[in-house]
Formats: C-alpha cells, structure tokens, sequence
C-alpha cells in the first residue's frame, strides 16, 4: 500500500473540486508508470494552522491486486476454441511461409490464389497458379503452387473436375516424388475415389480403385505424418467393410438359391481377405450352414442296402464318411464363432448349433474374450443422423467399421465357386473309392487306337534299344519314321503307302497305312504280291481309281437342222430367221388367249373356268 498526500493553499477552487482534481490526476500518473490492475481510492480534508489559515490536504491510496485476483482475471481472458485453433494449424500448413516475403510478386500471387480457393472460386486461383508457374519458373513456390491447383480441383468436386484432380496429382507425385506433401497427394487420389463411392449393391469399381490408392499411400510412404497414416488406415477399413458387404450379400444370396458351392467360395474370400469385418461371425455361421446342408443331402441319399431298384443310391461306409466329414467342417466353423468373437452379436446362434449336434461349447480364453471386446467396442454405434445421412445421401455404410487393427495390405488368392465344387466332387469320389490310389500320369504313354472293320489291332512295340523278342514289332509312330531321303537302321530308305483293302498284311497299323520294310515287301515284285479284286495284280494297290462308273464313250451330239434364210425384197439381201417380221404389220402383239389369266378388255372367265389353272 503507498500513501500520497498533496497539499496546496486554498484558491478560488472549492475544496471537493480541487480533491477530485488531485485524485485525477495521481492516478493517470499511477497508470502511466505502469501499475497496471491496482485499485485507487483517495480521500481530502481540510485543516487549520496557528496562523488561522486553512490547508486542503489529499489523501491517495493504491492499492496492488492480490495474486488470487490477477489469476482470476487471467482466467476471464478471451481463449480461442478448438476449431478455431485447427483452422488456424490448417492455415499454417498449407501457407508456411506466410508473413514472409509478402512482397515479392510470386508471393503475392500465391497468397491471392489461396485467399480465391478458400472464396470458392476456383477458377481465377488456377489462373493466378498457372501464372505464377508460367512467369516464376525459379520461384519457391513452384511445388505449391502445383499442389494448390490440384486441390483447387479437388475442392470444386464433381466428375470432371475430380478426374483432373486426380491427374494433378500424380503428376505432382511424378515431378516431386521425395516431398513431404507427396504422401498427402497419394493420399488425396484415395480420396477422390473414396467421394464416388456407392452402396455395396452397385458398381464396386470406385471402392476398388479407393482401396488401392491407400494401400499404395501406406506402402510407399511408411514414413509419412502419423495423422497421414492413420487418416489413410481408417479410410482403407472403411473401404473394405464396403466390399465385404458386397460379397458377404452376394454369398446370402446364392444360399437363399441352394447353390452352396458359390455361397461357399463368397463367404471363404470374406473370411480370408476382410478379417476385421464387422459381420464375420455371420460369415461363419454362413460357412458352417453351407456344410451342414451339404451333409443333410447326404442323410437324404438312399442306402444301397434297402435294394431299391432303379434308384440311385450310396454305399452305407462312403454315406456315413461323407456325413462325418461335412458336420465336422460346419462345427470347425461354429466353434471359431465362439472362441474368436465371443463379443459378437450373433456369438449365441453359433452355440445354438453346436447343441443342435450335441456337441460339447467350447469356452474361450481370456486374452480371446478380451481382443473380441476391444474390437467390438471400437465400431461406432448408429445415431439417428448417420440413419439419415445413410437414407438420403445414398452412402455406403462404414458406420460399424472397425476403429483399430492394421487393415490388410494384400488380397490372397480369392476362392472360386468352381475350384468348392471340384474339391466337393472329389470327396464323394474319394468315399466311393476308398483304396483307390490316385492314377500316375505316363508322358510318353501312346493313346490306344481301336482297330477297324478287317484290321489286326496292334502289337506292342519293342522299345528302342533293347533286342526284339520273338513278338511281332509293333507299327513304328511317327517320332521313328525318318526323313524323306534319310537312312534307317537298316542303311534303306523307309516308305509309307496305303494298306490293302483286305487287312491281310500283318504290318496293318489299323490308320489305313502299311509300312513296307525294305527287302521284305518291297522291291519289284512287291506290287505284283498285292492282289486285285479280280485276282490279279493291282497296279493302284487297293486304292479305287477316281472316275465315273461308266467309263463308255459319250454318243454324239445332235445339232438342230439349219433354218432356210429368208430373202429381203427392198433391199435384195437374205436376212436371217431370227430377225425376220411378219409381213402387214409393224409391231404384231400375241393372241389373247382366254384360257389365261382375265384382263379388263376382255371379258372375264365364268363358272368352272375360273377355278381351272390350265
């Protein structure tokens, strides 16, 4: 506290006045050197000295606020809201460099085209960017600038202008592939398919692209900011929750048809590359239905031992294999229900299954109780404004998206219905013939060729290299037959030529070909030993001569008797009949002949004669 008295010999002023005046006055002073928050109070009186004169005193006093006041008063002091401070962290990074250089004229053209594209029009910020690329080309700007016409594009939206973002920004990741903002333009091409995503029941292509934007974003920039990566972790659970849908919906839709080997190989590639979807425990379930009532088809076969006749029926051992094996692959699928989401919804429809085979529930572990809770825990719960969003934007459904877990970054092999079906096929195979081993495969196996009418079927060959036996050699293929002009084994050429009708010859390879082996049928009496159909040698060897039947002389032709010609009387010179005229008349029209069709100038048929063709 401090303490001030003023005083003054009394003037025409009054006491009061002159008090207020002094009081004015020390605190302005107090205020100026600085005491800042204390509080003033001042009072004045008046006294009277030996002398019978009278003094105004003022009395100032200030007073400095306690520590508990000031911090009271600090609390009171304006704070800026959270939105407020991320709009200005946003502003920050996408204009580090503000309040600096502001004025050189790249600078300014920069800070104008942003100031646009936050406006909304688009369109003169690019023209500002592309003037500023085009006339700056060494300025600091030029990677900004490129950035900020991509976003430009990607903040006016719809088709065209997302198509062009998207180019804009691969080409900035093209000329700036080591920048910091490279990861966000990866991650911003994710985005733009991520806007034109539709519902699971529509076209997928969108989502497909979305998803494989962000596995590249997370593949290639590992070490990009952490609210990059786990922006661009939650967008890709979001986009594969979308087609596990798609799939999961196909998959019901087939089991509703009772086509179980593509409801099988839907619920399997939803099982294997979408494991933190949020409806899994009713893809096992799904999994496990298909397989029991595969079984069930097997309980309703009839049993060779009823001896049925003319009803297809199973074998009692390959009936009770088959059953076994499908009701243990359904209960493999309703115990992973139960043991690894046992926080699931539907968790109990699992048990309730396993009961209805009497079969004994597993119970889960701690640490598998605890991860199904965590995952389940972080889906978000639907609100009645995400129901409406969801009703009338027609946007997919992301809402129960898992919020935690690494999302796969590749796909496995995806299951076909063909390759379900193959593998069910070959279980009853198996149950039918259960000691039946599977059959090797020969390469060089021959195909066997069945004989025709009148051939000998063949013999087996011997193989190269070995002796030949007391067994007739078999018909050479085609891998033994030399080239044209090439010497054999025997230092003579080998040649091919049509077997006989007959198929008496004992070297028939039953393909209508003979081979002739040289100094055995072959040579100048080789054509002679072949015998004709009448007894004597055929010089074609069997084959029949091409040519009619009838090989006679054809009579000769008979030619029509000339015309006489007719002589011309003007002219004096012969003309020929076929251009000769009838004589009187110019142009001679035929005769009307009424056995023909009628005509209005003549009169029409009657009777019979109109229904007579002739």
């Amino acid at each position: 506290m401090m303490d001030r008295s003023l005083s003054s010999p009394r003037t025409g002023l009054s006491s009061a006045r002159s008090g207020r005046l002094a009081t004015g006055v020390i605190a302005a002073a107090l205020a100026l050197v600085g005491v800042a928050g204390a509080q003033v109070t001042g009072s004045s009186q008046t006294t009277t000295d030996a002398q019978g004169q009278q003094h105004e005193s003022a009395t100032i006093t200030v007073t400095k606020p306690s520590k508990k006041t000031r911090e009271s008063k600090k609390d009171e002091k304006v704070k800026s809201t959270k939105d407020t401070r991320a709009e200005e962290k946003k502003e920050k990074k996408l204009n580090p460099l503000v309040g600096k250089d502001a004025d050189l004229p790249d600078k300014q053209l920069y800070d104008k085209a942003l100031a646009q594209i936050k406006s909304g029009h688009f369109d003169v910020a690019r023209l500002d960017l592309n003037t500023l690329l085009s006339t700056y080309p060494d300025s600091q700007y030029q990677m900004r600038a490129k950035l900020a016409i991509a976003d430009a594009w990607y903040r006016e939206g719809g088709s065209a202008a997302l198509a062009q973002a998207e180019q804009e920004y691969k080409d900035f990741i093209t000329f700036f592939p080591n920048a910091p903002e490279a990861a966000e333009a990866q991650m911003r091409v994710g985005d733009i398919y991520f806007k034109q995503m539709d519902v699971p029941d529509r076209d997928d292509k969108n989502a497909q692209h979305a998803e494989e934007e962000y596995r590249t974003m997370l593949k290639q920039y590992p070490d990009a900011p952490k609210e990059i990566l786990k922006e661009a972790q939650q967008k890709l659970r979001d986009v594969q929750e979308v087609l596990a849908q798609r799939e999961t919906d196909i998959a019901a839709f087939y089991a509703s048809r009772e086509n179980w080997p593509a409801a099988l190989a839907r619920y399997e590639t939803v099982q294997e590359t979408y494991p933190q979807y949020s409806h899994m425990d009713d893809v096992l379930i799904g999994i496990g239905d298909a397989y029991a009532a595969e079984a069930r088809a097997v309980r309703a076969q009839v049993s060779c031992a009823a001896n049925l006749k003319n009803t297809p029926c199973l074998p009692e051992g390959a009936k009770s294999q088959l059953e076994q094996e499908f009701d243990g692959k359904a209960a493999a699928e309703y115990r992973e229900v139960v043991l690894k989401h046992a926080a699931a919804p539907h968790a109990e429809f699992a048990k309730e299954r396993l009961a209805a085979m009497n079969l004994p529930i597993p119970q889960p572990t701690a640490e598998d109780v605890a991860a199904s809770e965590a995952l389940e825990g972080s889906r978000a719960q639907y609100t009645m404004q995400k129901r409406l969003a969801l009703l009338f934007l027609r946007k997919p459904d992301t809402v129960t998206a898992a919020q935690m877990g690494d999302p796969p970054l590749d796909d496995p092999a995806p299951v076909l219905a063909p390759e379900v079906a193959k593998a069910l096929v070959g279980s009853y195979k198996e149950a039918l013939n259960p000691g039946a081993a599977p059959k090797a495969v020969v390469k060089d196996a021959t195909p066997a060729i069945e004989p025709g009418p009148g051939e000998v079927p063949p013999q087996p060959r011997t193989p190269p290299g070995q002796p030949a036996s007391n067994a007739p050699a078999l018909p050479p293929t085609l891998s033994d037959v030399p080239a044209a002009g090439a010497a054999n084994d025997t230092g003579a050429p080998t040649e091919m030529t049509p077997a006989s009708p007959t198929g008496a010859s004992p070297s028939g390879t039953g393909v209508g070909v003979e081979v002739l082996t040289p100094g055995v049928n072959t040579g100048a009496g080789a054509a002679s030993s072949l015998p004709s159909a009448t007894g004597a040698a055929d010089p074609n060897l069997g084959l029949k001569a091409v040519g009619p039947k009838d090989n006679s002389a054809l009579p000769p032709v008979e030619a029509p008797a000339a015309a006489p010609d007719q002589v011309n009387d003007v002219a004096g010179k012969q003309t020929p009949p076929a251009e000769a005229k009838p004589a009187g008349k110019k142009n001679p029209k035929p005769e009307f002949d009424k056995n023909d069709e009628s005509s209005s100038k003549h009169k029409k048929k009657k009777g019979a004669d109109k229904l007579n063709p002739f």
